[in-house]
């Protein structure tokens, strides 16, 4: 087939910014109640709501009637917002009072939890049923003070009992087998759970308790009991998160030890990386780069590796006999609730997290590519433009959108992303970079960005566009950068400190750090003594790597983006580096959005926050999008 010129950045195509979001529903969650498949998923066309759905009758069944939200604010990132009794009970937390509530399908939910003090906000994560009662998580915040435990909620509603305490942030309450001690992960301020974290283990009889296994150096994570006087743990101290038993009396053995991590970031609670299976080997997922699935037998050290083909990323969900639930996606594989059956290998998807997916001929080929910076390597996966019918004019280079994820300690595999397809089946680029200070790649690479945070993010963003450019790729004089939170910080603090990129979009970024740390929920508010050192000794650090204190830098236009509500970036950020790009008579749009959080919810806002970021590109990169509204840009 013939394809037709056009400028890259013009072609038509039939991936709308209505069609991402309207037939998106991320999936999370998968577990077996029963005989049947139950799991949670994100509604934009229900105001960005979490319900819990399952089949019946070859169609998905929502158990949570609206407005029911089940979503969780501990550590304002959740995890672990709902589960299942045997008898296919919901036991969820509701996002609009943060109380725990039971639910029988179909009937309304009632509370187990009560109703907080108006000067109050009590609120539970990581819930599993234990019994006749709810463990879980439990944050309270009364004024300035933030306090958390272990708890657990009679099913009958007859109240709550505190567990453990003792640490400023608490996660994996594990009981043992015969119900006489607790396990769980505890740190404190200014740690980060990957920095460094302690395995403590509670005598329930006396009420004693000790750290058995971790400190400030190594990060210990998801214990599980193997049996009264023993655990498995994943755990840090080679440089990798690699899986060890670990005795009560002491003796820690690696399974495996490997190059390779079996463990990540824990940005949400209850999340795992291995189970143990009913034969007593574990199933395992490693990364190094992207997601090996696997089965270790501990006794021998032997690892199986499952081919799970174009699957790259995957997390464990719930299991029954031989049938595990995957949350997996790769570079051509919608990511989605997926089925393997550990006897004969075969993988059935059950719910993809998008509903029409585009034409495959519309879709970029993920490529991981590794470039070299100045002074180190640098990972990234690049999304080269493809359209089916059009491609660019001769001797024309594609313009490329830069990519950096939030965190900023997190991490970023080749994926089936209809918002890069948004953009490469229009003619332009997009490269998704792993900077250093990003997981997947070992403690090491992880480690950075300490003290680097503004430095080594934009250098190695810098070199993985400008590798792009030297290649022939990318047109060197049409390069923007788009990310969001920790990436928007990334984006401000490239286009202020650099001339690579003509243009950037920020969602909801950092752009100040004084008033950030006294203005950001508790999870995060000593994160940047790590990324950049503590107050107030460093304090010329903070102000020197603010972008917003460096717009005199700045020469291009901005895109910021922000919703009203968030308490993680709040909005005071993006305001303050409009203000100063008022000043100076930088071209930018501000777009503000009612009821947004951190991340976009609503229909609504995605669509209109999606096209506003390709008709910014377009003005600036000399392109125009058909069929896309112009967005007005501020100008002196």
């Amino acid at each position: 087939m013939t394809r037709t010129a056009l400028p890259f950045g013009s072609w038509p195509s039939p991936i709308s910014a209505t069609d991402l979001s309207a037939s998106g529903h991320p999936v999370e969650s998968g577990r077996f109640v029963d005989d049947q498949i139950w799991w949670s998923e994100m509604r934009p066309t229900e105001n960005g709501r979490t319900t819990i759905c399952r089949y019946t009758e070859g169609r998905v069944e929502s158990l949570l009637s609206e407005p029911f939200n089940a979503r969780t604010r501990v550590h304002e990132y959740g995890g672990g917002a709902w589960a299942a009794t045997d008898d296919g009970r919901i036991v969820f937390s509701e996002f609009s009072d943060q109380r725990v509530y039971l639910a029988v399908p179909g009937e309304t939910p009632v509370p187990l939890t009560d109703k907080p003090d108006i000067a109050a906000s009590v609120r539970f994560a990581e819930l599993s049923v234990v019994g006749d009662e709810v463990f879980a998580v439990r944050e309270t915040h009364e004024g300035d003070e933030i306090r958390r435990d272990i708890c657990a909620i009679a099913l009958n509603g007859t109240g709550i009992r505190s567990i453990v305490s003792g640490s400023d942030f608490l996660a994996y309450p594990r009981l043992s087998p015969d119900g006489t001690k607790l396990a769980w992960i505890a740190w404190n301020h200014p740690q980060m759970p990957w920095d460094g974290t302690e395995l403590r283990v509670a005598d329930l009889a006396t009420g004693t308790w000790e750290t058995v296994l971790g400190g400030t150096e190594e990060s210990v994570l998801q214990p599980e009991w193997i049996d009264e006087t023993s655990l498995y743990v994943v755990c840090d101290r080679t440089g990798w998160w690699n899986l060890y038993t670990v005795a009560l009396g002491g003796d820690v053995t690696p399974l495996y030890p490997a190059e390779a991590d079996f463990g990540a970031p824990l940005w949400q609670l209850g999340a795992r990386w291995y189970s143990i299976l009913d034969d007593g080997t574990l199933l395992t997922v490693r990364t190094v780069g992207t997601e090996t699935l696997g089965v270790l037998d501990p006794a021998t050290g032997a690892m199986d590796d499952i081919d799970l083909g174009p699957l790259t990323s995957v997390s464990l969900g719930g299991r029954r006999g031989s049938l595990v639930l995957l949350k997996a996606g790769g570079a051509q594989s919608p990511g989605g609730l997926r089925q393997l059956d550990l006897s004969t290998r075969e993988v059935t998807d059950i719910r993809s997290s998008i509903e029409t997916i585009p034409d495959a001929e519309y879709l970029p080929q993920g490529e991981a590519r590794t470039f070299q910076g100045p002074e180190r390597e640098v990972h990234a996966i690049v999304y080269a433009p493809r359209n089916p019918e059009y491609e660019g004019l001769d001797g024309e280079l594609p313009p490329y959108v830069a990519f950096v994820h939030g965190g900023p300690t997190a991490h970023v595999a080749p994926a089936l992303n209809p918002v890069f397809a948004y953009f490469t089946s229009r003619g332009i680029g997009v490269i998704d970079v792993n900077y250093g200070g990003s997981s997947g790649y070992g403690r090491e690479y992880r480690n950075r960005l300490r003290g680097q945070w503004g430095i080594v993010d934009v250098e190695d963003t810098v070199a993985a566009v400008r590798g792009l450019a030297d290649a022939g790729l990318a047109d060197p004089a049409r390069l923007a950068i788009e990310g969001g939170s920790a990436g928007g910080w990334t984006v401000l603090a490239a286009l202020t400190s650099s001339d690579v990129f003509a243009c950037g979009a920020s969602y909801y970024g950092v752009a100040e750090l004084e008033l950030f740390v006294a203005e950001t929920h508790d999870f995060e508010c000593r994160y940047i003594d790590g990324l950049i050192g503590p107050l107030p000794e460093a304090i010329d650090l903070y102000r020197t790597r603010a972008p917003v204190n460096n717009v005199d830098g700045l020469s291009c236009p901005v895109l910021l983006l922000q919703g009203l509500s968030d308490p993680i970036v709040p909005p005071s950020q993006a305001e303050r580096f409009r203000d100063a790009m008022v000043r100076k008579g930088i071209p930018h749009a501000y777009l503000a959005y009612e009821g947004e959080s951190h991340g976009f919810r609503k229909l609504e806002t995605q669509v209109n926050a999606r096209e506003s970021e390709l008709s910014f590109y377009g003005q600036v990169l000399g392109f125009t999008p058909p069929g896309i509204p112009e967005l007005e840009l501020w100008r002196p």
